[in-house]
This record gives C-alpha cells, sequence and structure tokens, in this order.
C-alpha cells in the first residue's frame, strides 16, 4: 500500500476546501493505508481533526507515492513516479497552464483529474458543480443589493452577505428565504421591476445556482416569454421571473434556415453562432453556469456591452460569472476574482475594470474558487465520492505498462499523464504544448 499525502492548498488566500476528510481518512487507516497531512492553519478541518482520525502530521509531503490535493500545484513540486490527483485546468488546453503540464511531464509523474472522473456514460462522479453554483447565486443576489445601493436603491437584497460569511450552507438560506418573504409582501421601486434572472446550462453548475433563487418568490418563463415581459404590462415587482437557457436557445446554426442539432452542435460548434444578445438587454441577473470552450460562440461580447451602454444604463445590472473563464464565454470576464475581491464593475467604454461595486457599466462576480466560500459542506461532499477509489490508488502497480494498470475504469479515464506521457485519450494536448 502507498501511503497518501494531503497537501497544503496555495493557490489562493482563501482555499480552505480539502480532497479527504478526517471522517473518511479514519475510516482509511483502519483498512491500512496510511497518511501524512501537510499542517494547514487556513482548512476548514483543524490540524487536530486530522491527527486525531490517525494521520501524521508534517510540514510538507516527504514519502507519499499518492498526493491528494484541490487546486492547481505549483511547478516545481512534483517529484517522479509519484501520482498526483488534483484539478490541473489543462484539458481544455488553457495556455496559462501549459507549462505545468510540461513540468508534470519533465519529472514524469501521474496525474489523475477529479474533472475527468466520470461513469461510462460520461457523467461527472467527483465534482464541486453544486457549490459553484449555490455560491455563485448567493453572492450574485449580494452583488446585485449592493450595486443598487450605490444607485441609490434601498433594496431587502441588502440583508444578503458574501457566502463564506455565513457559517453554514443553512444560515445562507435562511436569509435569502427571508429576503423572499420581505420582496413577497412589499414588491420593489418601480424602475428596478421586473426582476429578470436568466441562468444559462442546466447542469450540476446551474441547478445549485437555480436551488438558492427558488428561495425567492419566483416565476418561470421560457426566453421567449422574457422577451415580452416588458411589453405584456402584465408584471409584478413582487416575483423574480427567471429563464433557463439551453443550448439551441443561445447558439444558430451558420447556414441560414438549418435546424438546431444538439449533437451536432457538440461535434462541430464551429459550424454555430450565438443567438443570445436579444435577450440580454432584458435580464437584471445573468448566471452564467455553463461549460465553454473556446470552440463555442462567445454569449456576451465586449462589442456587444459597448452598444448596449451607447443608450444609457442599461436594465442588466450583474453578471454572475460561474463559469469564470478568463476572456471566455463572458469576454470582459477578464481574470477570475478571488474570494477577498470579487467583484469588479466593467466599463464598455474604456475596457477597463474597477474592483468595487462604483464605477460606470456592468458589475460581474467571477470567483474563481466559488466552492471555498462553502467550504466544509464542499469538501464534505467531495469526499464521500473520492473515498471509495483511494484504496485501489494505494494499492496499484504503478511500474507496470498504462495497458496493464489496475485502477477502477473512472480513475484511469482521468489519468491525463502516465510516467510522464499523455495517454490516448489526451494526446490532443500535444498540439496545445
Amino acid at each position: 500500500m502507498h501511503k497518501i499525502g494531503i497537501r497544503y492548498e496555495d493557490k489562493y488566500v482563501m482555499e480552505r476546501r480539502v480532497a479527504l476528510v478526517p471522517n473518511h481518512i479514519r475510516q482509511l487507516i483502519e483498512k491500512g493505508i496510511d497518511f501524512e497531512v501537510v499542517k494547514s492553519a487556513k482548512r476548514i478541518f483543524k490540524d487536530e481533526e486530522f491527527a486525531e482520525a490517525g494521520a501524521t502530521l508534517v510540514e510538507e509531503v516527504s514519502d507519499s507515492k499518492v498526493v491528494l490535493g484541490v487546486k492547481e500545484m505549483p511547478i516545481g513540486y512534483f517529484k517522479p513516479d509519484n501520482t498526483y490527483v488534483f484539478f490541473s485546468h489543462t484539458i481544455k488546453g488553457q495556455e496559462y497552464n501549459m507549462p505545468l503540464l510540461r513540468d508534470m511531464m519533465e519529472q514524469k509523474i501521474n496525474l489523475v483529474d477529479y474533472e475527468k472522473i466520470a461513469d461510462e456514460s460520461g457523467k461527472r462522479l467527483i465534482f464541486f458543480g453544486r457549490f459553484a453554483g449555490l455560491a455563485g447565486m448567493i453572492n450574485s443576489l449580494w452583488s446585485l443589493g449592493q450595486r443598487w445601493k450605490t444607485m441609490g436603491y434601498e433594496t431587502p437584497f441588502l440583508k444578503i452577505q458574501q457566502t463564506h460569511h455565513y457559517n453554514s450552507l443553512e444560515e445562507a438560506k435562511a436569509v435569502i428565504s427571508e429576503v423572499g418573504a420581505e420582496l413577497a409582501a412589499n414588491g420593489l421601486a418601480d424602475e428596478l421591476s421586473p426582476i429578470v434572472v436568466g441562468v444559462t446550462g442546466y447542469g450540476n453548475v446551474a441547478n445549485g445556482a437555480l436551488e438558492i433563487l427558488d428561495l425567492l418568490p419566483v416565476k418561470e418563463v421560457s426566453p421567449a416569454e422574457m422577451l415580452a415581459l416588458q411589453s405584456t404590462g402584465d408584471t409584478s415587482g413582487k416575483v423574480v421571473y427567471k429563464t433557463v437557457f439551453k443550448e439551441a436557445d443561445l447558439s444558430k446554426p451558420l447556414e441560414s434556415g438549418k435546424a438546431f442539432e444538439l449533437q451536432e452542435y457538440y461535434d462541430h460548434p464551429e459550424r454555430f453562432e450565438s443567438q443570445f444578445e436579444p435577450y440580454i438587454e432584458h435580464m437584471t441577473v445573468l448566471m452564467n453556469c455553463m461549460y465553454w470552450d473556446d470552440n463555442y460562440p462567445r454569449i456576451v461580447t465586449k462589442k456587444y456591452l459597448k452598444e448596449l451602454y451607447k443608450n444609457g444604463m442599461p436594465k442588466l445590472t450583474v453578471i454572475g460569472d460561474v463559469t469564470c473563464d478568463p476572456d471566455g464565454s463572458i469576454e470582459c470576464t477578464h481574470k477570475g476574482t478571488e474570494i477577498e475581491d470579487p467583484i469588479f464593475v466593467y466599463n464598455p467604454e474604456t475596457d477597463e475594470p474597477n474592483m468595487s461595486f462604483e464605477g460606470h457599466g456592468i458589475l460581474v462576480m467571477a470567483v474563481d474558487i466559488l466552492p471555498s466560500e462553502l467550504p466544509r459542506e464542499a469538501s464534505q461532499t467531495f469526499s464521500d465520492a473520492l473515498v471509495g477509489f483511494i484504496p485501489e490508488l494505494a494499492a496499484a502497480d504503478y511500474n507496470v505498462s498504462f495497458q496493464e494498470l489496475k485502477l477502477p475504469l473512472p480513475i484511469k479515464k482521468a489519468m491525463i499523464l502516465y510516467r510522464g506521457e499523455l495517454t490516448p485519450d489526451y494526446e490532443y494536448l500535444h498540439e496545445y504544448l
């Protein structure tokens, strides 16, 4: 059995998650697996909890052959022949992490990426997505209240705090429910009504966002109905209108008159263009919760925002960019923000962000590690999904060929590097290197 190391998360100051919680480590130690845990004053589970579970507390991982983390591990960290399991953010060929991938290849390590651990149908098995959606929506509603305050409006949304200030998800939900009750009773000023929230996507992230939004008095409308809301005159300031956008709502074939086919969209995104812009000006909040890479059309471009703001301040007040791809589907997301500096106002006329609630433009909430704002619940759920794979990760013989390597299929399919070489499913990454 290989010893397992749990590393210290050093990419972000506020990264407080852990891949395995103390209770699961205790269960694994009882099965004969040794653990060393790097000390951390900021981790949501205290060092003492890991020590009580039977792990050895260390200043740095020393003799573990399998090392678990959450976010990217730094260049220069890796030891030859070891196995590292973390979110590497390399599978899209992300330019900013290609030096990291090259370093791991040079060190001849094994890399397992949580993002690719999936069942035979391709459904992800280990993820933080729901918690990104939960925290993303809480943060976006908090941001809405703060942004409206700079415009001179006092609303019930001012009761909401940024997610990490709450001791638990339940505490945050209770406050959102209070805001919902006040909204249903008293409504909002006519100038702010109707509140319309658009959500892109319908996976784990979007479902987390909707779990929070649905604590408010919500009425669901289709994309077409959203476009007609203002003109009907039959809206209320006491409800929140929500619209969920799917792929066919976002994009259309470049070929005129051609029907949208989902599989073609996945296989040949270059054959499609965005048709999202007509919806944008009708929303109060846009929650961007979908998967995106640069093969797909952007849904909000800087050029569009520049045109939108030529007619004065639009209805759109907040973009919650949970997808958080720098210069990505929301082009004005110039970077993922940090928990301690979570929002900026993007000025379409100057193409500059202002890291505050003040200023001319659109407020963007783009925290890169949203699940770490709910660190205890997020870690527990993640660990629940991961713990069953640990015994085989610890027992595997990493000296055999990749074909002979005995690991559960979901783990083996998530192995991007084996002894420093890209495995068959990931050879496409050569073109990005």
